[in-house]
């Protein structure tokens, strides 16, 4: 990531951390406390194998990843270079999340007791990945909930509404995925910005239906909807055209 994304040092957080997220991510903020509940549930105990392990499952996907090495390139053509050691991190984190984006610091987090094996990996990095190109490319405000709205849509819509996931998340049955492609994304993008903020299911809902036709069909920079492994293959052998490969 360029210099002029970096934040500014020693810069005091104006974020509340019981309104952004952070309390779901607690060694963002220094305030992971071990417990004997922790320990004996082996939540807490095995950090540094679980770090190690999560740091080489990411290392993987960078080099095996077609939509991993496409954000990439993609992020770099936009002068957004991304350096593993400086911009992704594996963390603790609370048990429901599996990953996200800090906007504060320009890191994506994978969440690594949470996030054990390389699909699951992969699929954060590519969906974190979507929210740093809108960070540096389109100069998003994660404070802003419409502007959040947005990159959660996009990233809904071009990773994570595969008909497996859309079945799982109760948005489609496989007679009805072909008209319930939409429904997935927005459910998805709610989801993820209740998550997140404290706002109300229906507050969450107004801001994606304000947005959500603009950002569904804005496809950069994958170029198409990702819903298996071909069309991977096709995103990234298309990169080239697009300046990204």
């Amino acid at each position: 990531m360029s210099n002029k994304d970096a934040p500014e040092e020693g810069k005091k957080s104006e974020i509340d951390p019981n309104k952004y997220g952070y309390d779901l991510y607690p060694e963002r903020k220094g305030r992971v406390e071990k417990t004997l509940g922790g320990v004996l549930s082996g939540y807490q105990g095995l950090e540094e194998y679980d770090r190690a392990k999560c740091e080489r499952r990411v290392e993987k996907c960078f080099m095996q990843s077609k939509l991993v090495k496409l954000m990439a390139s993609a992020l770099k053509a936009s002068g957004c270079e991304i350096d593993m050691s400086r911009h992704i991190v594996c963390e603790q984190c609370h048990p429901r999340v599996s990953g996200g984006f800090d906007p504060e610091t320009n890191q994506i987090v994978i969440c690594q007791n949470n996030s054990k094996n390389d699909g699951i990996v992969q699929g954060i990095l590519v969906h974190e990945m979507i929210h740093m190109f809108d960070y540096c490319g389109n100069k998003i405000d994660f404070k802003n909930i419409d502007h959040l709205a947005c990159t959660e849509i996009r990233a809904a819509n071009l990773t994570h509404c595969s008909l497996t996931s859309a079945i799982l998340q109760g948005d489609a049955s496989l007679v009805s995925f072909a008209n319930k492609h939409k429904e997935c994304v927005k459910s998805k993008a709610i989801m993820s910005i209740i998550a997140v903020r404290d706002v109300t299911a229906v507050e969450a809902a107004a801001a994606v239906d304000r947005v959500f036709d603009k950002c569904y069909n804005d496809m950069e920079p994958i170029g198409r909807r990702v819903k298996g492994y071909e069309d991977s293959t096709r995103a990234y052998a298309e990169g080239f055209l697009y300046g990204y490969i």
